[in-house]
């Protein structure tokens, strides 16, 4: 819902506002270049242009909506509203909100709110309130005015050489620019959980360089199938970064492992897979590894059964999802798109043992796992298969 004229798209930025000047201003110019990316991706025809602590985007009433869909999908961006921009001065902006109403009111109770962040205007932010309401009031009939918790708030934003009136903030994802931080290497496996730890991580300006395990029989195409297509749905938040999928031949591995390895198998195989993402850490300059693990959540993931798998690396295992529970991951991987392809039914063999180790120790753990176990990984990450989704 947005104001009759509105061509611009009001966009505030998340934690970018926290920084220094010189890094909040280097990061705004990454935003920009990000949010310009989707929306070209998008075939939005828009222009970006940065202010300081806001983005403006350009777009007529044709392609506004998707605009303002673009930014509040692109990683650092709070909030975005689309605006009717006229100038910075009282009459203006009774006039557009009076228009507004005409348009967007329905008979329930409105408020108006204003903020002025050019202080040498010779008006107040509660002159605008106050003003502005009279405008609404008298452009409709039988008006409701409620302060503390209207129907609809028309909201005005006026800065130096303009004002913005809108009504709604639709809300972005938060975080820093995409790009903002170093790469990190994100573990897919297929699931619910692994995509979405790795848009947690996008949302917090680190590229993710994916990495798939094929386990061979104990995988299959459909199983492979529904990872790539999760990336490729993360791909569509970064239409200007690389994310091809990093394919390790694992097969031979699982299948000694099943043969071999009872109940630490699973933690056997983690410590596997985790020294495999640090070879290719290592070989795209990335700082640690992402996984979709969270506490207690299978048996692998127990409070200590994780401290045993994380010590076959010495890169950090990021685990942004260590304490959601399952509805919340179930929830996120809906908002942001990945859930149907994780939950494709996927003809995977049984992998786990009948009875899990669920609180291993270090010394258990390396004398279940295979002498060699190291060395293949080094091997399969060398074997690497890039895979363009």
């Amino acid at each position: 819902m947005y104001p009759p004229g509105a061509d611009t798209v009001l966009v505030r930025h998340a934690d970018v506002g926290v920084k220094s000047g010189k890094v909040q201003t280097e990061m705004e110019r990454r935003l920009r270049d990000n949010l310009a990316a989707l929306l070209d991706s998008r075939g939005v025809d828009a222009d970006v242009e940065r202010r300081w602590s806001r983005l403006l985007v350009h777009a007529d009433e044709k392609n506004v909506d998707a605009a303002t869909d673009a930014a509040a999908d692109t990683f650092g961006v709070r909030s975005a509203s689309a605006a009717v921009v006229v100038d910075p001065d009282l009459d203006a902006i009774r006039s557009a909100l009076a228009d507004a109403a005409r348009t967007l009111y329905d008979g329930d109770t409105f408020a108006v709110r204003a903020r002025r962040a050019d202080k040498s205007l010779p008006f107040t932010s509660e002159d605008v309130e106050r003003q502005g309401g009279e405008a609404v009031w008298n452009a409709v009939d039988d008006p409701a005015v409620d302060l503390e918790d209207p129907d609809t708030t028309f909201r005005v934003e006026v800065r130096e050489s303009e004002a913005f009136v809108f009504v709604e903030k639709q809300a972005g994802p938060g975080g820093l620019p995409l790009g903002s931080q170093a790469p990190v290497v994100g573990l897919v496996s297929g699931g619910i959980d692994s995509p979405v730890a790795l848009w947690e991580v996008m949302k917090r300006g680190s590229p993710v360089v994916p990495v798939y395990l094929d386990l061979g029989d104990y995988g299959g195409p459909d199983h492979e199938a529904r990872a790539m297509e999760t990336v490729r749905r993360l791909s569509a938040y970064a239409p200007n970064f690389d994310v091809t999928v990093r394919k390790v031949p694992a097969g031979d591995v699982m299948d000694l492992l099943v043969e071999e390895v009872g109940p630490a198998r699973m933690l056997v195989y983690r410590r596997f897979m985790y020294r495999v993402a640090e070879h290719v850490a290592r070989d795209v300059d990335a700082c640690g590894i992402v996984t979709g693990e969270a506490i207690g959540q299978k048996s692998s993931q127990t409070a200590r059964n994780l401290g045993v798998t994380s010590a076959a690396t010495d890169l950090p295992v990021h685990r942004p999802l260590l304490t959601m529970d399952k509805t919340e991951i179930t929830d996120r991987a809906r908002d942001i798109g990945t859930f149907r392809d994780s939950t494709i039914p996927a003809g995977c063999n049984r992998v786990a043992p009948d009875f899990p180790e669920t609180n291993a120790t270090l010394g258990i753990v390396e004398n279940a796992e295979p002498d060699d176990l190291f060395k293949r990984a080094r091997e399969a990450a060398a074997n690497v298969e890039l895979v363009d989704v």
